[in-house]
């Protein structure tokens, strides 16, 4: 027995409402700015902290870069090197500037999309992060095991 006698018409109403919704068409409701949702605002602070976590790769991938294009002065003067450290560092800080202005970009892009109830997720933008760390981290590899033996640092050396 139903002790709410309302309950299930009220399930049939919001069944028909989405089957309703779903058989119209599927141009976006404008949306006014001013509108605070919760669902919207947490929408905007998922972007803002998505931005911020990729404004920490870029520094990272910077860093990261100066610490790879200034390896050679932690060597001994007489020890060989390969030479390719500058251009891999160069690399990894070029791949950080890129990463700081692609970032930017998305960021207002579904910014924009949040606010006009549009916004479709996209997974190009992780590929293709994915691919470019993927070719920088061969790199390091390569500069790391075509130096010479006698010349890779132990952490006894550092010490």
């Amino acid at each position: 027995m139903n002790r709410f006698p309302n309950e299930q018409n009220s399930q049939e109403s919001v069944v028909h409402l989405l089957e309703n919704s779903r058989t119209e068409s599927a141009e976006p409701l404008p949306i006014d700015r001013r509108d605070k949702s919760g669902s919207r605002i947490r929408d905007h602070l998922a972007n803002e902290r998505t931005y911020l976590a990729w404004m920490r790769t870029a520094i990272a991938l910077m860093g990261f870069g100066v610490v790879i294009a200034r390896l050679r002065y932690l060597l001994a003067p007489n020890e060989p090197g390969t030479g390719q450290g500058w251009a891999l560092g160069l690399l990894f800080i070029c791949t950080g500037l890129l990463t700081v202005l692609l970032s930017t970009q998305h960021y207002f892009m579904v910014l924009q999309a949040i606010d006009a109830n549009t916004y479709e997720p996209s997974s190009r933008w992780v590929v293709l992060f994915s691919l470019i760390l993927l070719l920088l981290g061969t790199g390091v590899i390569y500069v790391l095991f075509s130096m010479p033996s006698g010349s890779r640092m132990t952490f006894s050396s550092l010490i």
